[in-house]
């Protein structure tokens, strides 16, 4: 089991090496998410030992294997997401990208499970998810600590951490100037995030 900070720190790492396929310095790391470099290379100590990462060739911590080639679907944007308040939105298809499954670590057999938003807010800047950004999402039920889009009291969406406490669920924002959110009546996941695309023009 990963810390929230573990598995923010894994989830930056492995969209940083898909987007500029090498690893990110702990430089980089440390000044994404505000802390010492020393602090960092623990939690990437942290994760290895988790076999999570590993220590490639260069000294970064990273990914052994590139992401792998396949074939590329088709698949639209439904609308953008609120990575902060909850706000009501109705989903309609954007645009569409084209997308490697095998990329998010998804079997091309599969592709029909996966789905994309568009991220509005920054809520989730310390899970490395920018407003602007686009949110890979698959349909299934989530694990304890994934980031999902969640269906808040039934009217309301946002994208948020998923995490199970002794008194139920809430949504955990990656950011302190937010708070966590608790449903009163109901929380239904609408997908969990596999992968991040982030458009070169904003």
């Amino acid at each position: 089991m990963l810390t929230e900070r573990q598995q923010a720190i894994l989830d930056y790492v492995r969209t940083y090496h898909r987007e500029n396929r090498v690893a990110p310095s702990t430089r980089e790391i440390a000044r994404t998410f505000s802390v010492s470099q020393p602090t960092v290379i623990g939690h990437l100590q942290a994760l290895a030992k988790k076999n999570a990462l590993e220590k490639l060739a260069d000294g970064k911590w990273g990914l052994s294997q590139p992401p792998a080639s396949g074939s590329v679907f088709e698949l639209p944007i439904h609308g953008s997401i609120p990575a902060g308040i909850p706000t009501a939105n109705e989903q309609d298809t954007e645009e569409t990208v084209l997308i490697n499954p095998s990329i998010f670590g998804i079997a091309e057999k599969e592709y029909r499970n996966l789905w994309l938003l568009r991220v509005r807010g920054e809520s989730m800047i310390g899970a490395g998810i920018l407003d602007g950004d686009i949110v890979v999402l698959e349909n299934r039920e989530p694990r304890d600590g994934e980031i999902v889009a969640a269906l808040v009291d039934g009217t309301e969406t946002t994208l948020k951490r998923y995490q199970r406490t002794k008194s139920g669920v809430r949504l955990h924002a990656e950011n302190s100037r937010f708070h966590d959110i608790i449903p009163t009546r109901e929380l239904r996941s609408q997908g969990v995030v596999v992968g991040l695309i982030r458009p070169t023009i904003r």
